[in-house]
């Protein structure tokens, strides 16, 4: 890393701690000190010269830090958070054996399953999370009791929620059973539990959330609870897609 000062946040990304704006969470909280005193939002550091403490952990300035990129089949019951006030169980769970201090990009419900990435990638998080890199995201979603034209007219056009309508989705009918219908939904907005509340404002109960795909990154056969690494050439394609080439810092 140059001499230059350098955001706080953009540090403690580019040294694996969490993304951009979760470090800027931490920072929110009186998580992180510099030089032995609370930081605060916006704050510059030079990374030769000061020392950060994120809780007990002392950050230095590995210029080549090993870089991981982890694609997780995420199963129902698990919070995706490297750590939990509740003592949930986490997506960090499901990954002891990897050494790398890595986080999730971007998030899964408890109650929802499928593809999870995580990194230890500051830079890539920050393309992968940024609104302005609208990855489609598809998901199976299987809903009771039925479905209409009605209530797909309203799904794929927007819903107001929590004062703000919905962007436009995509959404197909899978299969058809009695009580029970599966739709695939495709978003490029990533909203807090966005999808349940869509369904559920048309009077839809949601029995299975299920995210198949991020982009170009499909899920595949992966089995629950299991993971692999991403490979240089899926990388590649997902930062491209976002228009940002191989910015990564491996």
């Amino acid at each position: 890393m140059a001499n230059k000062d350098v955001r706080l946040q953009k540090f403690m990304a580019e040294q694996g701690v969490a993304s951009r704006r979760k470090s800027e969470e931490l920072i929110k909280a009186g998580k992180v000190k510099v030089n032995g005193h609370v930081a605060v939002i916006g704050q510059k550091i030079n990374p030769r010269k000061d020392l950060v403490t994120v809780g007990k952990q002392k950050l230095t300035n590995v210029k080549h830090r090993q870089m991981v990129y982890i694609m997780l089949h995420k199963p129902r019951g698990y919070v995706t958070t490297v750590s939990d006030e509740l003592g949930r169980k986490t997506v960090m769970d499901l990954i002891p054996d990897i050494e790398e201090r890595v986080y999730p990009v971007g998030r899964l419900d408890k109650d929802s399953e499928g593809l999870l990435i995580l990194t230890n990638d500051g830079t890539f998080t920050n393309c992968m999370t940024h609104p302005s890199h609208e990855y489609a995201k598809v998901y199976r979603v299987t809903v009771r009791p039925a479905v209409d034209d009605e209530i797909l007219y309203n799904l794929r056009n927007g819903i107001e929620i929590d004062g703000r309508k919905t962007a436009p989705a995509e959404v197909t009918v899978i299969t058809t059973e009695e009580n029970r219908v599966v739709l695939e939904f495709i978003l490029h907005e990533g909203r807090n539990r966005e999808i349940r509340k869509m369904c559920e404002s048309q009077g839809l109960e949601v029995a299975r959330l299920k995210r198949v795909s991020i982009g170009s990154l499909k899920l595949g056969m992966l089995p629950q609870g299991k993971y692999r690494e991403l490979s240089e050439q899926e990388i590649k394609k997902l930062l491209r897609s976002a228009g940002h080439g191989d910015n990564s810092n491996r």
